[in-house]
């Protein structure tokens, strides 16, 4: 008997989440379990050093609808979400989240309502009026990733509030126009995959997450730099004719 195409594919970078994906894999599947549509749960492991694979595994019996993709190497965020997007997910619309479950899966449900509408990519922001961040975040912090934010825009994507939220949607025709051009591997991967679907045409909107803090964040001042260094070269790649599209701005 033929499978049946799934609506959502939700797609879980991990590298190293042996002691955190457990419960995040439960959560999805406490909460889509009995969802009025067909979907896929796939964790994309990024050549972990601890039992991430083996963790994941061993769920796959228990949590509904479950695959892990295994890879050996370690190929960057970046690299693995592409792979889950493009190469493994089958979903009409094809979700990545992180594997600390800060932005949870209920979120979906408001997505769904603005791909029936019409959009093609939808993000989840932690800037957006009505978003909650548990527990709020220090003053430098706020203040070092807006103006982070305001870089980004000035240089890439005017009018996107928060590009590096891990929790973004796509049909499956924006996923492999998008993800089919992307060249970074690293963090910066966010901006060029938002700053591709605008040169692209396709309409994006961001909505109001509630984030969670989770323990053990791997995102460090390393992980900032080479995001901000990322954001100039993609638009470098844009001016050079490196994607094979020009870039556009928004209309509001």
């Amino acid at each position: 008997m033929e499978e049946k195409k799934p609506y959502l594919s939700v797609v879980i970078p991990a590298y190293n989440e042996a002691e955190r994906i457990p419960t995040t894999l439960l959560d999805i599947d406490k909460k889509l379990h009995d969802a009025p549509f067909e979907y896929e749960v796939l964790v994309v492991n990024d050549g972990s050093k601890d039992n991430t694979a083996e963790v994941v595994s061993k769920m796959e019996k228990d949590v509904k609808n479950l695959r892990l993709v295994d890879n050996k190497d370690n190929k960057g965020k970046g690299g693995v979400v592409k792979q889950g997007m493009l190469d493994e997910a089958k979903g009409d619309i094809r979700l990545f989240m992180d594997a600390d479950n800060a932005t949870s899966i209920d979120h979906f449900m408001i997505m769904k309502s603005y791909f029936e509408e019409g959009y093609q990519i939808v993000i989840g922001s932690r800037a957006a009026r009505g978003a909650r961040l548990e527990p709020p975040e220090q003053w430098y912090r706020q203040l070092a990733g807006k103006g982070g934010n305001l870089l980004i825009q000035a240089v890439n994507l005017p009018g996107i509030w928060d590009t590096q939220c891990g929790f973004k949607a796509f049909t499956e025709e924006a996923t492999k126009e998008i993800f089919s051009r992307i060249k970074t591997k690293g963090w910066g991967f966010d901006i060029e995959l938002l700053a591709l679907g605008r040169a692209l045409g396709y309409k994006i909107k961001e909505i109001p997450v509630r984030w969670v803090a989770a323990g053990g964040s791997k995102v460090g001042l390393k992980a900032y730099l080479k995001v901000f260094q990322e954001n100039f070269k993609i638009r470098w790649w844009f001016l050079t004719g490196k994607y094979g599209v020009k870039r556009r701005l928004p209309v509001f």
